[in-house]
């Protein structure tokens, strides 16, 4: 039985490496579209395309999407988004999925592949990790995209989880922008990515329902960076022990 997992994984994968290829390309000169407005219509419009690839796509490779707490958000208003990483699904699931525009915190060095560059920079405030003052600009950009009345998505643990336990521990960078912009914190939760693409398995893909739960947002009231992050950390830990 095992071996036949194995083989049923691997076949996935390329079919879900396949079609993403496909459907990218198919979707790509609309979501290039977006270079022609003003923000924020332009990344609402990009995300709204997003939307409607990331549906056919997860369609295609028999993945259910539930998204819950979407009422959490308020029309015109942006948040600090935090969300916990297992796994490369989380960024087309919580990009594509997150309520209204959005970018995402991400690796500068992915805006160099040919073609995809182009799509990738349009959703990312890009950073150079390595780069000092890439971290700097990154900064300013994420309280730019705040002002704008957009989301700014971050993965505070940095890199996936690799380890047993529920989360890594978490970088300052998300909760410092929340403390210097004094926007609220909307942790977001998702579920069975580390079960669809396991990241001891090489090129391996089972469909699951994927799950993105958002929680009720929590205001800065003045705190400091390492209480904000102590207490989302708390609350998004006891979130997933409760659902694991």
């Amino acid at each position: 039985m095992r071996i036949f997992k194995e083989i049923a994984g691997r076949i996935c994968a390329a079919w879900a490496l396949v079609t993403f290829i496909i459907t990218f390309l198919l979707v790509l000169p609309f979501a290039l579209f977006s270079y022609l407005f003003p923000e924020p219509a332009s990344t609402a419009y990009f995300i709204r395309v997003s939307k409607i690839w990331m549906h056919i796509w997860f369609f295609l490779i028999g993945c259910r999407i539930r998204i819950r707490g979407t009422e959490h958000f308020k029309k015109g208003e942006g948040y600090v988004v935090t969300c916990n990483h297992n796994s490369l699904l989380d960024i087309p699931l919580s990009s594509a999925f997150i309520p209204g525009p959005n970018k995402t915190i991400a690796k500068s060095s992915f805006a160099k592949i040919p073609i995809f560059g182009w799509y990738y920079t349009k959703g990312s405030v890009l950073v150079d990790r390595k780069s000092e003052t890439s971290r700097k600009r990154s900064i300013e950009k994420m309280k730019a995209v705040l002002r704008q009345g957009m989301h700014m998505c971050i993965y505070p643990e940095g890199t996936r989880n690799r380890t047993e336990a529920l989360l890594k521990p978490f970088y300052n960078g998300a909760f410092k922008l929340a403390e210097d912009t004094g926007r609220s914190i909307i942790p977001g939760v998702i579920l069975g990515t580390k079960q669809a693409v396991p990241l001891n398995k090489p090129f391996f893909f089972l469909p699951r329902t994927l799950e993105i739960h958002f929680l009720k947002p929590i205001e800065v009231n003045g705190r400091n960076t390492a209480a904000l992050k102590e207490e989302v950390f708390r609350i998004m830990e006891k979130y997933l022990a409760e659902r694991i």
